[in-house]
């Protein structure tokens, strides 16, 4: 029996960031590939609060919340750390995590779900805060410095970002748009452990459609 499981499903960003620091720290893991319209028994028994992914099991026992797990991995196994080292970066680290999750991403999901003049509002505000996220940006390889660390981690979120305009608020990662956010994408690109954790526009694209199609 694996000592550390992970239940995800394939098109969720959270999923990913939990694969993604696995794979960066080296830890060994089984993945569970969850459907999410037939939640399985071990996805209520872990998660009984909020009964979805991710969620990783250590020695039989559960966490949920990908930032609770990015955090557990790196206090847990101590070899190839993902947060900063230095209190003052890693609390820098966590300000700008909760900017991308309690900001940019509630955001993009408004202007999402949203019409007219509130989706237009909401699509500008998106890109303010892209803004913001690439002055942080500037300068840097990566978000956490030299290498792939915590941050980038979080904010793999923006490969979603990429996408169609037919399925999300629009293709705003455009070099010319963001250049910075944009090259960064790209670094991360030629990372064969990213790779292995990003989804592909056209398989979430035929998944998002399938799920939009309206039944009689």
């Amino acid at each position: 029996m694996a000592e550390v499981k992970l239940f995800g499903f394939w098109a969720s960003p959270f999923s990913r960031r939990v694969e993604l620091a696995l794979k960066l720290k080296g830890i060994s893991y089984e993945y569970i590939e969850e459907d999410l319209s037939n939640k399985s028994p071990s996805v209520l028994k872990y998660n009984p609060i909020h009964k979805k992914v991710p969620i990783l099991v250590h020695k039989e026992k559960p966490l949920a919340e990908s930032l609770v797990i990015l955090e557990y991995l790196d206090e847990t196994w101590k070899s190839n750390p993902i947060l900063p080292q230095d209190p003052y970066e890693r609390a820098t680290a966590r300000f700008w995590r909760k900017f991308i999750d309690e900001m940019l991403l509630p955001t993009a999901t408004r202007a999402n779900r949203s019409t007219g003049k509130e989706q237009e509002q909401a699509k500008e505000e998106v890109h303010q805060q892209l803004k913001i996220l690439e002055d942080e940006l500037k300068g840097k390889e990566f978000f956490s410095g030299q290498r792939i660390g915590y941050l980038d981690i979080v904010a793999n979120i923006l490969f979603w970002f990429e996408y169609p305009e037919e399925v999300t608020v629009g293709k705003v990662l455009t070099p010319e748009k963001f250049p910075i956010i944009y090259e960064w994408i790209q670094k991360l690109k030629k990372v064969d452990v990213v790779n292995e954790c990003r989804v592909q526009k056209e398989k979430y694209q035929d998944f998002i459609k399938s799920i939009s199609v309206v039944k009689p």
